[in-house]
This record gives C-alpha cells, structure tokens and sequence, in this order.
C-alpha cells in the first residue's frame, strides 16, 4: 500500500473507539534504500493494519517519527499511559509484535507495558518510553 493509499484511508469509527493506538511510520526507509516508493515503513503499516484486524486495537500509519537512523518505527500509545516508541523494526516479522504490545499495553493496570510478555522484537527494539502528558513522579 503506497502512501497515498494509507492518506485516503477511512476506517470509521472503530479505529476512533480504540483506547490503543499503534502509530507506523510509513516513510521509514533504511540507509541506502531508495527514495521512491514503496518504503519499508509502508510495509510495515500495511502488515500491522492486517495484523491487528478484529484486535480492537487502532492503526494508524503517519509520515515520520524521526527515528530515521532507527527504522522502521512505530510508537504505541494508550491514553493515561506511557506511550512506547520502537526501532529497528523489519517489516516482514515485526507486525504481530506490535499488536502484541498493544494489547499488553491496552490490559495493564498501571500503564505500563511489561516487560514479561514481550515480544522479543519490542525488547530489543525499545528507543523510549514517554510519560502520560499529566504524569507526575511519586516522591518518596
């Protein structure tokens, strides 16, 4: 899927419903890849937008996350969680791993994904992890 086709979306209110998102950079390309399409990023979004088909979990593919030394990327974010930002992502193995994430992100109690559970693929590939935008730390 180019990225045109990924910009004309419309998936409807389900993916609007999902309390987790996984975000897929589309442009993600490796060093020497070339310039034209179709990228490594696209496929990687298109492959995690089948993989994550009656989850329950949103896609949603976007043009760049800066991680571009880093790609594929994608970050998977819950609202009143820490949002988790990957790398080094292949798009032929990677997809299920995403949603995987997502949905151990979408069942933890205290936002956090753990770390028992992931896949290998968002163990190895961890970039960041970024706090909910009204986190505050707990002083002891």
């Amino acid at each position: 899927m180019t990225v045109a086709e990924f910009s004309n979306r419309d998936d409807g209110e389900a993916q609007d419903a999902a309390a987790t998102v996984i975000y897929v950079c589309m442009t993600c390309r490796q060093p020497g890849d070339p310039d034209d399409l179709p990228r490594r990023g696209a496929a990687l979004a298109a492959a995690t937008v089948r993989a994550a088909e009656n989850t329950g979990i949103a896609v949603r593919p976007l043009r760049c996350l800066a991680n571009c030394k880093r790609g594929c990327s994608a970050v998977l974010r819950r609202m009143d969680a820490w949002s988790y930002v990957f790398g080094h992502l292949d798009p032929a193995t990677d997809a299920g791993a995403l949603v995987q994430g997502a949905q151990l992100l979408s069942r933890s109690a205290d936002g956090l994904m753990p770390w028992r559970g992931r896949p290998e693929a968002l163990k190895r590939g961890l970039i960041a992890r970024v706090p909910p935008i009204d986190f505050q730390e707990q002083s002891e």
